[in-house]
């Protein structure tokens, strides 16, 4: 294998932006297959290919770490971004099989609360996709434009953690309310079962989500 001596920043940061704007589609995808006569395989299918493309991004991700001696910042946080953006990524598709799987859309409706953690998951998909981008254009060595922090300033950034993590917590209060309604008696045993399962997983996403700004503001805090 080639080693670079050279740390290559960009290739780093884009990475992480694609991988980033992968969770965007991800969310819309979830949106989309809330909606009313939404076509559920069609969903599921599309949320596969995203989950498969993020698969590849992140093993290029690992290659270039493994084939360059000097990293843009620690080896360590390199990997646990990529895997953290990754991880997202799997809970959000695992909610889409689930869903076709076990044909939770043939329901009237949804319960509130599960559009409810959708849409906290579309709203952190669509800030870490921002501030995979900061991060990228505010690294030492890439270009920039005027007005961008460099690496040094990354506490900048601090409004995106901040905001993920109280996103995370409107999450948590959705879910535990979404418990609530399963086991008031609404839905019979078996739908309780396949909704808890899907539950799980869109409440991991969301806190999938706030590892990977944990690891930001770990980020900036060895940087600054």
């Amino acid at each position: 294998m080639k080693f670079s001596l050279r740390p290559s920043e960009g290739a780093f940061y884009e990475m992480f932006s694609r991988a980033a704007q992968n969770l965007v589609k991800g969310a819309d995808l979830l949106t989309e297959l809330a909606l009313p006569g939404a076509d559920v395989q069609s969903v599921s299918e599309r949320l596969i290919e995203v989950e498969h493309d993020s698969d590849q991004i992140t093993h290029e991700l690992y290659n270039k770490i493994n084939s360059t001696f000097i990293t843009p910042f620690d080896r360590e946080d390199i990997y646990r971004l990529g895997s953290g953006l990754d991880d997202v990524m799997d809970h959000i598709e695992a909610v889409g099989s689930l869903v076709y799987l076990y044909g939770l859309t043939k329901l009237p409706a949804l319960p509130r609360e599960m559009h409810e953690l959708v849409d906290v998951l579309n709203k952190q998909a669509a800030i870490t996709a921002d501030a995979m981008e900061r991060l990228r254009t505010g690294a030492p060595g890439v270009k920039r434009p005027k007005g961008v922090p460099k690496m040094k300033d990354l506490h900048s950034l601090k409004d995106y953690w901040v905001e993920c993590n109280r996103l995370e917590n409107d999450g948590d209060r959705a879910y535990r309310m979404l418990l609530v309604r399963l086991f008031s008696g609404e839905y019979d045993a078996l739908t309780v079962l396949k909704m808890k399962e899907v539950a799980d997983e869109l409440e991991a996403a969301c806190d999938a989500f706030e590892h990977v700004a944990n690891v930001v503001e770990t980020i900036a805090v060895k940087e600054s």
